[in-house]
């Protein structure tokens, strides 16, 4: 799972297709966090991820928005769940 957080919608954007466009990942949601940050969150196998959250920071540094990225392998099925959102069974 990875995460790459910006300042403003428009370089949150910029962000999603340059990971998506880099690697083979699979965008899960964006998250609105508050005072102009977004944050984009991506899974996939951990070499595809981590090329996606390259190829956003490089975007989100070329135009000053980059605020902050996490890269997580194997993310557990609570860390999952309380990512998208989802009720444990």
């Amino acid at each position: 799972m990875g995460f790459v957080e910006t300042k403003g919608y428009v370089p949150a954007f910029a962000v999603a297709d340059a990971m998506a466009k880099s690697a083979n990942v699979e965008i899960l949601k964006k998250v609105w966090v508050g005072a102009g940050l977004v944050t984009i969150v991506v899974r996939g196998d951990v070499g595809a991820v981590r090329m996606a959250v390259d190829a956003g920071v490089t975007v989100a540094n070329e135009m000053d928005a980059m605020e902050g990225c996490l890269t997580i392998a194997r993310p557990t099925k609570e860390l999952l769940a309380m990512v998208l959102g989802k009720e444990e069974e």
